[in-house]
């Protein structure tokens, strides 16, 4: 048994179109190989000595004969390529029918009129766009008239924006909540209801702030994270993981303002202290900062940021730990539109004490790292509640 395991999820970075990939127009998208061949190739040589060029062809990293960690692809059994569906179904979930989107249209102005009549707010916008391209667009008149930005985006979200220095926090934080509300009927549902910070006076000037709150969806059934934490141990959400699964099954929440922090927060936990449970964190910068913005070059920097602490985190771990490494979707910054990528992710698997590291055969669904994580603190417990997801523990001992 492993007491700790560190769950990092490199939020977008897809591996290669998935078997299924024309279905969502997505044929020829590939997160890292893409964003190789447009910026000259990546420097990642921690993650290229666990077994990352092994997985598939990417510019820059080398495949090696032995590989410090155990490595694979998964594909996403679920329908649907958002943040929330990649999640959920890596701790236990099966979506069969992807969220609602209002991409084309809009909401509804049915919603509309209900929310500015419950939170006593007029609203601009409603329409699918850049969250920062919308401010400046918008910002001016938000300013003047103290009017609250809303839209949407390719994902099945809806968002608010509004300047702090305009309208205090506590009550966008309120106006949001409001809708996430509203927007749990059946004709207006969407997976997340984002707030949506700013600061600045003028086009141009406009910066959101790290004051972001998520109100997702509540996961609609037992999660791994149920399990374990049911079972006493700790389950510790960085960055924005407390806000995907509502806190359901968290013991520990710990905000951060970006990949940065977020791996510092979970050095300072491998190096100083002694969970046992599992470690849960999610690098949103990927895919908020790099991809949706259609930047490879920043993705790429943002990618090679991480290989660097990556080595640092390694250094820290003990040798009971399991460090396991995915991501919930692709987000090829190259592709066309600026929407999520259906892909396959990537999987390495590393442990000090692991014996012989190889190929992993490939995971028809990501449920099977919830599954495999499950398995380890399962205490031999026979009575799992979790519906879909087969454990690799036993391959990897």
């Amino acid at each position: 048994m492993f007491n700790r395991i560190f769950l990092v999820i490199l939020d977008s970075v897809g591996i290669g179109e998935a078997h299924d990939a024309d279905e969502y127009g997505d044929k020829g998208a590939n997160t890292l190989g893409n964003i190789a061949k447009a910026t000259g190739g990546l420097n990642l040589p921690n993650m290229e000595k666990l077994g990352l060029g092994n997985i598939a062809d990417i510019e820059g990293i080398r495949k090696v004969d032995r590989s410090e960690a155990y490595y694979t692809k998964a594909t996403e059994l679920s329908r649907g390529k958002d943040t929330i569906t990649g999640h959920w179904e890596i701790v236990g979930l099966h979506i069969d029918k992807p969220f609602q989107v209002f991409t084309d249209t809009g909401f509804p102005q049915s919603l509309i009129d209900e929310l500015e009549e419950k939170t006593g707010h007029k609203f601009i916008g409603n329409i699918a766009a850049s969250g920062t391209a919308i401010l400046d667009e918008l910002g001016e008149e938000h300013i003047k008239t103290k009017s609250l930005i809303l839209y949407t985006s390719a994902d099945s979200v809806l968002q608010i924006a509004a300047n702090e220095e305009i309208i205090p926090l506590e009550e966008l934080y309120r106006v949001c909540e409001i809708a996430r509300e509203i927007t749990l009927k059946e004709e207006y549902k969407v997976a997340r209801v984002i707030a949506r910070p700013f600061i600045g006076s003028a086009k141009g000037s406009f910066t959101r702030t790290a004051n972001r709150h998520d109100y997702a969806l509540k996961p609609f059934d037992n999660t791994i994270l149920d399990e374990i934490s049911s079972r006493g141990y700790e389950v510790v959400g960085i960055g924005k993981i407390s806000d995907i699964y509502c806190n359901q099954g968290i013991t520990k929440s710990i905000k951060t303002k970006n990949n940065d922090m977020g791996m510092q927060e979970i050095i300072h936990i491998a190096k100083e202290e002694d969970y046992k449970g599992l470690i849960f964190l999610n690098l949103v910068d990927f895919d908020s900062v790099y991809g949706h913005r259609r930047n490879p070059f920043g993705y790429k920097e943002a990618l090679e940021r991480f290989d660097i602490q990556l080595k640092d985190l390694i250094e820290e771990l003990k040798d009971d730990d399991l460090l396991i490494i995915t991501a919930d979707h692709g987000n090829d910054p190259t592709f066309k539109g600026t929407d999520h990528t259906r892909e396959y992710v990537p999987v390495i698997v590393y442990g000090k004490e692991l014996k012989e590291p190889k190929k992993l055969h490939e995971l028809k669904t990501m449920a099977d790292i919830g599954a495999t994580i499950n398995d380890n603190f399962s205490n031999c417990d026979e009575n799992s509640s979790l519906k879909i997801g087969n454990s690799f523990l036993n391959d990897i001992k």
